[in-house]
């Protein structure tokens, strides 16, 4: 007579028949994951994760069968996990390369930028200067410059819109022509 508990296998007696059963499809299994993920590697992983959550289930599985069928749920739920997350890496990634691809053009935008903005900031109220010279052009936060100069965020804001608007209405006076066509690559000498 056998005793309760693990056998040598460490698994309990009733586990065995499950196991059997599951082992007697493994290369089903395996076959099943691999059309669905294209990749030999992936499917082994998640073949190896759905057996050791199977074997977490311990004896709640009874009948070599019916744990088949459970077993090719499992798989399918594990396949839909796996897709998630390659989705949400998927879109991760493409909003990384947009922000790189953003952060590129930024660059090359500065660079073309009319160079009038510069001359015209000392025409402006120091603390409107301030704001747009660390804001606009050195890329700052508004809530950090903010906590430099000591006013709140709203404040910044405020004075920061006040401080474009006068840069905007300078650039208009000094440049004529070439502000309202954006000022990109300007060769114009801005008039006081």
């Amino acid at each position: 007579m056998q005793a309760e508990g693990p056998d040598a296998a460490g698994l309990p007696p009733d586990c065995e028949e499950v196991v059997a059963a599951l082992l007697a499809h493994q290369r089903r299994f395996l076959a099943f994951v691999e059309r669905r993920v294209g990749s030999r590697a992936v499917a082994e992983d998640l073949l190896q994760t759905a057996f050791a959550r199977t074997l977490e289930k311990g004896g709640a599985l009874k009948d070599g069968e019916g744990a088949v069928a459970w077993f090719y749920r499992l798989l399918r739920n594990a396949l839909v996990d796996h897709h998630r997350r390659q989705a949400a890496e998927g879109r991760a990634l493409e909003v990384e390369a947009r922000d790189a691809d953003g952060a590129t053009d930024d660059l090359e935008l500065k660079g073309a930028v009319c160079a009038c903005l510069t001359d015209l900031l000392p025409t402006l109220k120091p603390e409107y200067a301030q704001l747009v010279r660390q804001v606009d052009l050195e890329g700052r936060a508004v809530p950090d410059v903010a906590r430099e100069v000591g006013i709140t965020a709203n404040n910044a804001g405020v004075r920061l819109h006040r401080a474009r608007l006068a840069l905007k209405r300078s650039l208009e006076r000094g440049c004529g022509a070439c502000a309202a066509h954006g000022c990109l690559d300007c060769s114009c000498k801005p008039r006081r």
